[in-house]
């Protein structure tokens, strides 16, 4: 990095702080604090909801996701604009009517407070775990660049997200989102038209698509009834409505985005925002990791994007194997070049050599294989190492291949949104834990005051606790994967109680309190025995544990009431 990227990203990261500092300090009451005066117009509840989801991970996981696997990854979200629609109609209404600070105080009313403790639980649970990768995803960024010790810089990004969120909570978040999201979609904009400048001169983009649909990465919608394929229509529209019903209906750290909104339209007007914008956003991310990929169809490509594994193989005893398998890589870069550019040339001509596609799909199978002879090198030095490198393509691709100025630029996009984020997520747990434990078991009369210093008291203990999960944290397939699959394994029973208490008035609370109870424990052994011990095999995709969590709390929910009714008569 030279100095201009240093300046340009210090200043940014600053700017963040000080302006979220500065706009917002001196809440007066809880609801100030916590719903931000519920003075938030529709576009700025539309951005901060998608500022909150569009977390590092996303901006740093995603385009690498694409490069490896495709644009296959966007069905994940086609269950998230019907989701909104719903949350529009029921949520939003009930909430505004009722005047809740989160979403657990209608659990209360609805069933009793051993239920509205147990969600709130779990959603601190998740959502803790869930808040401190999204610390640890830039931090990889930095210890990459720097060579810094990744635990000091989770430590360092983390203090920086707690000092504006305890000053200025929702109103914190809400005014930093705003720049956040214009400078994320310039960052991502500018670097998609420099990587399709940077291609061959002969080169259109539909001819990149066509090299992209060669390789497989082309494939958007799977029909597939496969339970076992990860991403398909079917476990997207499904699995992902349930997954994006819970996250925007029940989760703390989006329901208080829109419950800072003016009105009940200005919070659905916001969220219909939100439902119209993600499914292009992600496609858009996604499609600049396929670029990516075809970018390396014609540039160098290293063996294995982790330089951190790299280093630690070049130190060890198979350093000359991982030297030699490089230049085998060096050598079909240069083959694959030429049939790249020979493909291009008869594309030019409408001609899609069906001959040279294949030829296409033989280098790309090379490749793959050396690729995992260097991951099983890796193993051999570390076995604890891991081996997925997915997390680092894009950020290899902006330190060596962008211009200067830029480079700074990305690295903020990307840090920001991790700070925006982990901010939402703080203040969402902080929110939970003074108005749903602590406030509802209190004992004798306290000030506005009191609670307001209280919640940011939990805003700097869950800092805290975030950056700890972020410090024990290792990557898993991939960090975004790993985000959705906790939230997947958690918003399934919730999302069946809140459907339950909204919908079905004849489900009473030990009914519903003893279905959600054996409802997640299923979930978990459902996880462990299906996806967890199968690592790359799984006997089911993890969308489906949104799915199937919500419908057994409810089915388990109904059958206990009705037990319980017969047994009542019979007394």
């Amino acid at each position: 990095m030279q100095q201009l990227d240093w300046i340009i990203l210090t200043l940014t990261l600053l700017f963040i702080v000080v302006y979220g500092v500065y706009k917002t300090k001196g809440s007066k009451n809880v609801q100030e604090y916590i719903l931000g005066n519920k003075e938030t117009n529709w576009w700025t509840v539309g951005l901060s909801v998608m500022a909150t989801q569009a977390s590092a991970i996303t901006f740093l996981s995603t385009p690498g996701q694409a490069y490896h696997d495709g644009m296959g990854f966007v069905q994940f979200y086609f269950g998230l604009p019907i989701a909104m629609v719903v949350i529009c109609y029921t949520f939003i209404p009930i909430f505004h009517r009722l005047k809740v600070f989160t979403a657990y105080e209608y659990l209360e009313q609805r069933f009793d407070l051993k239920t509205r403790s147990f969600a709130s639980v779990i959603f601190l649970i998740q959502r803790g775990l869930g808040t401190g990768f999204t610390i640890y995803a830039p931090a990889i960024i930095l210890s990459t660049i720097l060579g810094w010790n990744l635990n000091l810089l989770i430590i360092i990004i983390g203090i920086l997200v707690i000092i504006y969120t305890t000053s200025g909570g929702t109103k914190a978040v809400n005014v930093t989102q705003k720049q956040q999201m214009f400078v994320i979609m310039s960052g991502m904009f500018i670097t998609f038209y420099l990587i399709l400048h940077y291609l061959p001169n002969e080169m259109t983009l539909s001819n990149a698509m066509h090299i992209a649909g060669a390789n497989d990465k082309m494939k958007i919608v799977d029909f597939s009834f496969d339970p076992e394929t990860r991403y398909t229509f079917w476990s997207g529209i499904a699995g992902g409505f349930f997954l994006f019903l819970a996250y925007f209906g029940t989760d703390q750290s989006q329901v208080g985005r829109y419950l800072s909104g003016k009105s009940d339209r200005e919070s659905q007007m916001g969220l219909i925002m939100n439902g119209f914008l993600k499914v292009p956003m992600q496609f858009f991310i996604l499609l600049t990791g396929v670029m990516v990929f075809v970018f390396f169809q014609f540039n160098p490509v290293p063996l294995h994007f982790n330089p951190n594994n790299k280093a630690l193989v070049e130190k060890s005893q198979y350093a000359d194997q991982y030297h030699n398998l490089e230049k085998q890589l060096d050598a079909l870069t240069e083959e694959k070049k030429e049939y790249n550019l020979l493909y291009i040339d008869h594309l030019n001509q409408n001609y899609d050599n069906p001959i040279l596609r294949d030829e296409l799909v033989a280098i790309a199978g090379k490749e793959k294989d050396l690729r995992d002879q260097a991951k099983d090198l890796i193993s051999k030095v570390d076995g604890k190492a891991e081996t997925n490198d997915k997390d680092y393509v894009f950020i290899h691709f902006i330190l060596h291949y962008l211009p200067n100025g830029l480079i700074g630029l990305l690295l903020a996009v990307i840090i920001s949104a991790a700070m925006s984020s982990s901010a939402s997520g703080l203040t969402a747990l902080a929110s939970t834990t003074a108005i749903d434990i602590y406030r509802r078991n209190i004992k004798g009369e306290r000030s506005e005051k009191h609670f307001v210093n209280a919640t940011q008291y939990f805003t700097i203990l869950w800092g805290i606790i975030a950056i700890l999960f972020a410090c024990v944290s290792a990557l898993f397939e991939n960090l975004i994967q790993l985000v959705n699959i906790i939230g997947s394994v958690f918003y399934g029973t919730v999302l069946g109680i809140f459907l339950v208490g909204f919908y079905i008035k004849y489900v009473k609370a030990n009914a519903m309190f003893w279905s959600a109870i054996i409802s997640q424990s299923t979930i978990i052994v459902i996880y462990y025995f299906a996806i967890h011990i199968h690592p790359g095999d799984e006997k089911l995709g993890y969308l489906w544990l949104n799915f199937i969590g919500a419908i057994l709390t409810i089915l388990l929910g109904l059958l206990f009431q009705v037990v319980s009714k017969k047994e009542t008569i019979k007394a």
